[in-house]
């Protein structure tokens, strides 16, 4: 069985992180066992999680573990797609992975409110209180930097929410009455959508975001279609109430 360091429950969710959301996806998609353990993203090779143990080594990166995947066990996460309908794909995962995720990074760490009530209240237990402020002040300072290196970050919290609304709004137009992304049938990106729409759906913090993605049913459905075919625990009353 192969390990995936994660950051552990959050505010219902399984995981904070959209990206050990998908990796857990991914895993459970292809029937790879895993045990999943908390990790030290300081201690991993990209500074990230989610890292993958297995026996040929570690694998940072939930795309390089998709990779590890598809080669070391044969699963094809887009078969049946079509060369376009590949691309498409590949689209759309983009746009939940490099604009939208930086929307609700901007939203979790940005704002002095919402981070109180939620990363800085649940994420914080293994560090010693003492030491706690200042992790939290490193951390969000380091945040706001990635944010305005990666151009979201020069706009103004109203303008970075309207562009993250925008993005929701586009995959709900494109989802439409499909069961899943490309159809009928989940394919790789499905990880990905999903990873963004319960990081964003689940904690109930008050953010423009998540009253977005509540605001369109087929999301909303399609969170809990993917959850109760690949993450049934969230369905459970004890389970939900102890993460």
């Amino acid at each position: 069985m192969v390990t995936l360091h994660v950051f552990g429950p959050f505010m219902g969710a399984v995981d904070p992180s959209p990206f050990v959301l998908k990796a857990m996806a991914l895993l459970r998609m292809a029937g790879v066992p895993y045990r999943a353990v908390p990790g030290n993203p300081l201690a991993a090779p990209h500074r990230f999680l989610p890292l993958l143990e297995h026996a040929g080594g570690k694998t940072p990166d939930s795309a390089l573990i998709r990779a590890w995947i598809e080669r070391d066990h044969g699963f094809d996460f887009d078969r049946g797609l079509t060369p376009a309908e590949k691309a498409i794909a590949l689209a759309m995962q983009r746009l939940c992975e490099d604009h939208l995720y930086f929307a609700i990074v901007h939203a979790r760490w940005c704002d002095d409110h919402v981070f109180a009530q939620g990363l800085g209240r649940h994420m914080f237990g293994a560090i010693p209180a003492p030491a706690r402020p200042l992790i939290k002040a490193m951390l969000r300072r380091a945040n706001a930097a990635r944010l305005r290196g990666q151009g979201l970050g020069r706009h103004d919290a109203g303008q970075v929410a309207v562009f993250g609304v925008q993005d929701i709004d586009a995959l709900a137009a494109f989802l439409g009455d499909k069961p899943y992304l490309m159809g009928a049938s989940p394919c790789g990106a499905d990880a990905s959508l999903f990873g963004v729409v319960e990081a964003i759906l689940t904690p109930p913090l008050p953010i423009a975001l998540r009253a977005a993605m509540a605001g369109h049913a087929n999301l909303v459905a399609y969170r809990d279609r993917f959850a109760r075919r690949y993450f049934p625990e969230l369905f459970e009353p004890k389970l939900r109430a102890a993460a």
